[in-house]
């Protein structure tokens, strides 16, 4: 534990480097601007290095934490950013051993007679959810007969063949691919172990000396981030949870025919281990393997908007780890149509309705430049005066663009320069925004975030099409809230057309867009242009 207290320390004060970032240490007017720039620059890489190796040296906690901060575009330099994306897809690894004295500890019991057939006994600790109780007992000629005694490992016993190498490694956890003796190909997730019982630990050493770091940077405002890792982490390590979680996001987005999710099979899964359907693809972000297999990176980039602004706008129930391991695109063979494969559903958060409806009406206003209402939607939403910067935040658009409207024209590399160098000017107003807006919107902001990467990976970023989905969304929801709060038939009746036209409104400038961009649409206006002056 001492040297876990070290480790950490020095972690702390590796992130005290971030404080730099906004505040004058170095005077400008003693060195050139180009050197101090440099610099600053050589400070955060440096101080972003010794944090991702401090959080692999940590692992568990220390390694979500620091895809956490991975996350924060709008808040931390882009060494820091860079430097931390990595551990999303390069986490350390448990070894073969360690994984199957989980799957031991989990499902390797020794077997028990009950009605005269013989079953597979789980753990009681370990016992599944009231909507798999039933499950608890089962017949070993689906798992094959399983001793869990020392000299014969479970993985062996419970499938016909386990690839060593994991499919991914992740900060609490790492999938394997694996066949059972019935054939089945699954996913096999295993959380690493020791994770548990030194995850409540590893908070409470954050808390204590974060507290430490503010108590020497009074704007070092970071709190947020513990409270956020204390309220989810335990979320995340119950992976029954997460089966749940992967359930009703397929029940509820299933009338997208392109979204899949992996099912899960809840006879072999517990609070550490989880079975499910395995499925495979490529990553979201990967031009060049939709390309080899003919996907259409519009259609994909359309697509995703379509599936997170029904999270977010319609159901108020959100996936919020969308970086690019847990989206996954393939064709399907039988009908070519491109799939959108949904993986890691441990992180979701819960919008309120009147949370909801707020961000629906402030998001409204952004797409249609309404200043006004922008910053009533924003103070509501706990911006207070910086609603200007929280609305930059949110779209990650200069405060220029937003006034001129964020679906009038594409982010250029100069404004996206201009975002970073102001979030090194209002970093204190930044950290401050964060702890006064809801809970609620911080995994939003994340999230955010990482489809906005993903966004530009595949050069579609700010297409007037994600706006479009976004305000259809918005326009049923905030309609939906209505009539369910009118108890008129007439007004419920006035609603429902005024949703309908609204509708109709945005579809008929899609079909504007789609003229305008294809080649019967430029011969139709080249054509009425010179109709027009040839009148003239």
């Amino acid at each position: 534990m001492a040297r876990r207290v070290l480790k950490f320390a020095s972690l702390a004060a590796a992130t005290t480097g971030i404080y730099v970032y906004g505040n004058k240490f170095l005077d400008p007017n003693d060195f050139g601007v180009v050197r101090v720039g440099r610099a600053i620059a050589t400070v955060h890489l440096r101080s972003a290095e010794r944090l991702r190796e401090l959080c692999c040296a940590n692992r568990g906690t220390f390694i979500k934490v620091g895809q956490h901060l991975g996350a924060l575009d709008y808040l931390l330099p882009e060494e820091y950013t860079r430097t931390l994306k990595v551990l999303h897809s390069q986490a350390p690894q448990s070894t073969r051993q360690e994984i199957e004295q989980v799957i031991r500890e989990d499902l390797g019991k020794e077997p028990e007679h009950v009605g005269g057939e013989p079953v597979l006994k789980v753990e009681k600790k370990q016992a599944v959810s009231q909507r798999t109780l039933d499950c608890r007992t089962l017949p070993l000629q689906r798992l094959s007969h399983c001793s869990g005694s020392s000299n014969a490992g479970p993985i062996k016993e419970l499938f016909a063949s386990f690839e060593d190498t994991p499919l991914g490694a992740a900060s609490l956890a790492q999938v394997h691919k694996a066949v059972l003796q019935d054939g089945r190909t699954v996913a096999v997730k295993v959380q690493h172990p020791k994770v548990q019982a030194q995850s409540s630990k590893d908070i409470l050493l954050m808390e204590v000396l974060l507290l430490v770091v503010k108590q020497i940077f009074p704007d070092f405002e970071f709190m947020w981030l513990v409270e956020e890792a204390k309220k989810n982490l335990p979320l995340e390590l119950d992976f029954l949870n997460e089966g749940r979680n992967a359930e009703k996001v397929a029940h509820m987005l299933k009338d997208f025919d392109f979204l899949k999710v992996p099912r899960i099979y809840w006879e072999l899964s517990t609070r550490r281990v989880l079975l499910m359907e395995f499925m495979e693809g490529g990553q979201v972000n990967d031009r060049a393997y939709m390309k080899r297999n003919g996907i259409n990176v519009n259609e994909i980039s359309r697509n995703l908007g379509k599936l997170y602004s029904e999270m977010i706008f319609v159901n108020g129930f959100v996936h919020c780890d969308p970086h690019p391991g847990n989206v996954l695109v393939k064709k399907c063979p039988a009908s070519g149509k491109a799939h959108i494969i949904l993986l890691d559903h441990g992180l979701y958060q819960v919008l309120s309705e009147s949370f909801r409806m707020d961000y629906c009406c402030l998001w409204q206003a952004l797409i249609k430049a309404d200043m006004k209402r922008v910053q009533k939607y924003s103070q509501r939403l706990g911006a207070g005066d910086l609603y200007p910067l929280f609305a930059c935040m949110l779209t990650a658009r200069s405060w220029e663009s937003v006034n001129r409207g964020i679906d009038q024209a594409p982010v250029s590399a100069s404004e996206d320069v201009e975002i970073r160098s102001n979030a090194a000017a209002y970093l204190p107003q930044i950290t401050q925004l964060l702890n006064n807006v809801p809970r609620q919107m911080l995994l939003l902001l994340k999230t955010n975030d990482l489809l906005r990467g993903i966004e530009s990976a595949l050069h579609t970023r700010a297409s007037a099409s994600s706006f479009l989905n976004m305000s259809r969304c918005c326009i049923r929801a905030v309609s939906t809230y209505q009539k369910s709060k009118s108890r008129s038939l007439y007004r419920r009746a006035q609603i429902s057309l005024t949703e309908a036209l609204s509708l109709w409104q945005i579809n008929l400038y899609e079909v504007f867009l789609w003229l305008k961009g294809s080649r019967l649409g430029n011969w139709v206006i080249g054509l009425l242009s010179r109709m027009h002056h040839s009148t003239h």
